[in-house]
């Protein structure tokens, strides 16, 4: 197997019924949008937005949905309190359970007399790099082909991959939001079509200084000096 040296890097790293209100409360911390929670064992996930809560417990055999109380203040969050359901978001650091995915709230949610516990909001970047690995969404703002796995996994002071075509890997170093990566060495076969046109924008971009931002969605971008973009998203 051929390999060739890549240029060093600078940078990188719900619904039975619905009774809307008539006046639509807004969501935790006056968001409008969808406000989403997740727990584990037993699995459950909760939706409110500005018309309802919606409440899917038990691995999905207990479904409530109740129209939005609005909410009342309560100690660093908010409470949503109706019969069926009462739900606590507690403005705190809340991680899943189930990975290292930590999260801008703590949840609790009593529901017909059930108390379960999760995490919602935001999700906050992970406090290291090392261990965690990513699958492309989009490079330069074109969507990654789906016949093309992709992969980005960071180890202690290695980064490996591929963009869709030839595996990579090489050494890295992250200061704040900027990481610094190469000399990369990559496989050398061709790939025609789309898998070689993601991958020759990635690599361009990496030649180049590179920023980090971390979306409350959970993905990762990459940004270049020029405005060329990758987008992550977490796998573990």
């Amino acid at each position: 197997m051929t390999r060739i040296a890549l240029p060093a890097v600078v940078s990188m790293l719900a619904l039975s019924a619905c009774v809307p209100a008539t006046d639509p409360p807004q969501g935790p911390g006056g968001n409008p949008a969808a406000y989403m929670a997740l727990g584990t064992e037993p699995g459950w996930t909760l939706e409110i937005t500005p018309g309802m809560l919606n409440y899917d417990g038990d691995y999905g055999d207990t479904k409530i949905v109740v129209a939005n109380p609005g909410a009342r203040p309560s100690f660093n969050g908010e409470r949503y309190v109706t019969k069926r359901l009462v739900v606590d978001v507690t403005h705190a650091e809340c991680s899943d359970g189930m990975s290292d995915r930590r999260y801008r709230d703590t949840v609790t949610v009593i529901a017909d007399g059930e108390t379960v516990k999760g995490c919602g909001g935001g999700i906050l970047p992970p406090t290291e790099l090392a261990g965690t690995s990513w699958t492309f969404v989009s490079i330069d703002g074109v969507d990654v082909a789906k016949d093309r796995p992709t992969s980005l996994r960071f180890e202690d002071d290695r980064l490996s991959g591929s963009a869709g075509c030839n595996r990579f890997s090489g050494a890295y170093k992250r200061a704040d939001r900027t990481l610094t990566a190469g000399p990369l060495m990559a496989t050398e076969m061709a790939c025609p079509g789309a898998g070689s046109t993601q991958e020759n924008a990635f690599f361009k971009l990496m030649a180049t200084p590179v920023s980090l931002s971390f979306p409350t969605d959970g993905t990762l971008t990459f940004t270049g000096s020029a405005g060329q973009t990758a987008v992550l998203k977490r796998a573990i």
